[in-house]
């Protein structure tokens, strides 16, 4: 069973992940990607406000991004989806806690979960594996740079 993700809905409940981290699509992808070799399963996940020229779809192992251009919304793309499932839409679950994607879900008789739901089950997964948690894991090279680089500027900022 194949499950569609309302990207933007969900990150704002999970734990160590927030719509103000430049990289909060990414972050969630591979979270994404850990919950469906856990679970086996597939995942869509769509995201809407694609920066210009970043709309499109891209394939990230069994989870399956979807970045919706500007003027259309994820719910939308999403609502869109089902209604060309047509009677395959009740092999389908799909996480959002919004209202208008339940119903539209619903009406094709898809399974809904709500994004709390899905945020109790992911960490119920984090207390069996802790390691799956992205707070316990340690920063990479990268992102160490990144950190030093930004105290560094902030420090010239300060002096001047």
């Amino acid at each position: 069973m194949a499950i569609i993700i309302d990207g933007h809905n969900l990150i704002p409940k999970l734990p160590g992940i927030s719509l103000a981290d430049l990289d909060d699509e990414e972050k969630l992808i591979k979270l994404l990607q850990e919950y469906c070799r856990l679970r086996r399963k597939t995942v869509e996940v769509y995201f809407d406000r694609a920066l210009a020229g970043h709309a499109g779809k891209s394939r990230h192992g069994q989870v399956r991004a979807y970045f919706i251009q500007k003027g259309v919304t994820a719910d939308e793309a999403i609502m869109a989806k089902l209604s060309k499932l047509g009677k395959r839409a009740k092999n389908v679950t799909v996480v959002s806690s919004d209202r208008q994607v339940q119903q539209a879900a619903r009406a094709v008789h898809a399974k809904v979960i709500s994004s709390e739901d899905f945020v109790a089950e992911w960490q119920s997964l984090v207390a069996e594996q802790p390691d799956l948690d992205p707070r316990n894991k340690a920063l990479t090279q990268e992102e160490v740079e990144a950190w030093e680089d930004l105290f560094q500027n902030k420090r010239s900022d300060d002096k001047e």
